[in-house]
């Protein structure tokens, strides 16, 4: 990482690539994720010594974090952001929805105050594919049906895993 004494701020995304638990696997993929995980904890706990660096990590998925990772001294604070309220989904809906030409029939409050879990970047695919799906059919206007194909497209793929995506 910071090889001086120099001020850094050190972002890792999606640390549960190289941070997940440790295990016992003959893989050498495995393994190698493993070695990985170790020269990070080695890092970290080498940071003090070497000035003023700070260490921001993100994931979607902390409870596969391996506890040393995570333990205090090795990162301090964790901050959960929550998804989001219903005010601020219906922000985030009229943000992405804004140069849209809608038809009658879409009810986005639907959508605002359905118990689904969805997150901004949920909110943001369920648009952009609605429009892309009204585009494929050479439409002018988004309709409801749209955005209830997007809406079941986009949750599919979150529970099944598959990286977000416009796979049309």
């Amino acid at each position: 990482f910071s090889g001086g004494k120099c001020t850094s701020i050190v972002f890792i995304d999606e640390i549960d690539a190289v941070g997940t638990k440790r295990y016992e696997s003959n893989s050498g993929g495995e393994r190698e994720i493993q070695r990985t995980m170790l020269e990070l904890l080695n890092q970290l706990d080498g940071f003090d010594s070497r000035g003023d660096v700070k260490v921001i990590m993100a994931t979607n998925r902390i409870e596969t974090l391996d506890p040393a990772l995570i333990r205090p001294g090795r990162i301090d604070r964790k901050i959960e952001f929550p998804l989001p309220d219903e005010k601020t989904k219906r922000r985030i809906f009229s943000i992405h929805t804004s140069r849209m030409t809608l038809a009658e029939d879409v009810n986005l409050e639907e959508y605002v105050v359905s118990k689904d879990e969805l997150s901004g970047a949920d909110i943001k695919a369920i648009c952009t594919e609605a429009g892309l799906l009204a585009l494929r059919e050479r439409r002018m206007k988004v309709t409801d049906e749209d955005f209830k194909k997007a809406k079941e497209n986009v949750l599919y793929r979150k529970s099944e895993g598959t990286p977000e995506g416009l796979y049309l």
